[in-house]
């Protein structure tokens, strides 16, 4: 073996086993050569050849830095399969984003810079994330007031803090009869009844609160009312205008879940009609990245020092490193470069959808990232589910979303943001050729 292939094994050797970590500097070339007992010529094959493999990554001017771990490949859709194609997690993600947020965050990394970014930070932030959140939740006239702005660790952690502050244990909230699961989840913790509330195609009837809440007092609602999770639905600007006049009229509180509103924009947040009655829950996850999130939530003035306590109660509060972070991408165009991509993408991704699943019953809008699928007959949503799985499929059965005693439609969810775009197509093409046939042909097979 010629000698630049044995070094270059043995470092590959040490960045597999750990000894070498992802972002870790490897010597100039010279010093490398004399560590190795190389010539420099060698250390140049060497190095070329550990960026060949895609190990390292080489950057002009700073050095040649370990890469992190290559995405594994993605499954051909044969049965039996190792891997999966997941639709039920649902985080967009764009080419671009890694190095625009790698280049936002490195002078955070400066010590004395990094020091006050680790010092602990309350519910109410920074005067800098208060300012530069309230611009980005801003929609035309509606900009809400900065010091109405609250910081969570993540989106569901506002959530939470939200629900914690409006609903003491052995109260009820009202949802949309198909909901968000994780607001099932932080709804059972906190000893909350959740009370299933009807929908039509404009989202959340207000004469459902209503009804509801004659039968037993209401302490809140929760609802999506842009881009609902999983139906896709975005309520007009009429059935918000109502929905605030019930609110005030019956003298509850609403939380607005607006996580996936900044895929469309055209229409200001229910926050907007009645302030003093909403809590605007939204957060970073969605338009940057899971990894390193950041939850807020736009409070009525009356219960912001509330709000802010439940967070610290909970544990719930932000980090200051986070904000740091979220401030200078804000500040330098970050979000809104990445927020465009990710718009462009979910067009390209309702293509796929419509191109695939186009004879079916399948519901959604042109700039969300899931659709809503009333499967065909004979199939069941729990049948189609295990059938997908054995495909190497994973997709959010209908009852996932189910409040009460509301019977599942026979639908699933599809989540579209998670895989690459050509393992997408894969997927959706396996389910449709698995919709075409029924279960008894599986067990034909």
């Amino acid at each position: 073996m010629q000698d630049y292939l044995r070094v270059a094994d043995e470092v590959a050797a040490e960045i597999t086993a750990g000894r070498l970590r992802p972002g870790d500097p490897l010597p100039p070339q010279r010093e490398f050569a004399r560590q190795r007992t190389i010539a420099n010529s060698t250390a140049a094959r060497v190095y070329k050849e550990l960026i060949r493999r895609g190990l390292t990554v080489g950057e002009v001017g700073r050095g040649t830095f370990v890469r992190a771990a290559v995405p594994l490949p993605t499954p051909a859709l044969t049965e039996p399969t190792g891997t999966r194609i997941d639709l039920e997690l649902n985080y967009p993600v764009v080419r671009e984003q890694a190095d625009l947020l790698a280049r936002g965050i490195g002078p955070l990394l400066r010590p004395d810079v990094l020091e006050s970014s680790l010092r602990p930070v309350g519910a109410a932030g920074t005067p800098p994330a208060r300012s530069r959140v309230a611009d980005l939740l801003a929609r035309g006239d509606w900009r809400p007031a900065p010091a109405r702005v609250l910081f969570a660790g993540n989106g569901r952690q506002a959530i939470a803090g939200a629900m914690a502050t409006l609903a003491p244990p052995g109260t009820r909230i009202g949802v949309e009869k198909l909901t968000y699961p994780v607001v099932k989840a932080i709804a059972s913790r906190l000893g909350i009844t959740l009370v299933p509330l009807a929908v039509d195609e404009a989202g959340l009837v207000p004469e459902a609160v209503e009804s509801a809440t004659r039968k037993a007092p209401l302490n809140a609602i929760y609802l999506q009312p842009t881009l609902h999770n999983p139906l896709s639905l975005t309520m007009p600007m009429e059935r918000r205008a109502e929905l605030a006049e019930v609110l005030e009229r019956l003298d509850i509180h609403a939380i607005e879940d607006a996580i996936w509103s900044f895929l469309s924009t055209d229409l200001p947040p229910l926050a907007a009609l009645a302030p003093e009655r909403t809590i605007l829950v939204d957060s970073l996850s969605k338009r940057l990245a899971p990894g390193l999130t950041l939850g807020f939530a736009v409070v009525p003035e009356a219960l912001v020092s509330n709000v802010a306590t439940a967070l610290r109660s909970g544990g719930w509060t932000a980090m200051h490193f986070a904000l740091d972070a979220a401030v200078r991408w804000l500040s330098d165009g970050v979000v809104q470069k990445v927020t465009l991509a990710k718009q462009r993408e979910a067009a390209v991704r309702q293509e796929i959808v419509a191109r695939h699943l186009g004879e079916f019953a399948v519901h959604s809008a042109p700039c969300s990232y899931y659709c809503w699928w009333e499967l065909p007959r004979p199939w069941r949503a729990d049948t189609f589910v295990a059938a997908a799985a054995r495909q190497g499929i994973a997709v959010t059965p209908a009852a996932a979303f189910v409040v009460g005693q509301y019977r599942a439609p026979n639908a699933i969810r599809l989540g579209l943001a998670s895989p690459p775009a050509d393992a997408l197509s894969r997927a959706l093409a396996t389910l449709a050729d698995l919709a075409r046939s029924t279960p008894d042909d599986l067990i034909a097979e």
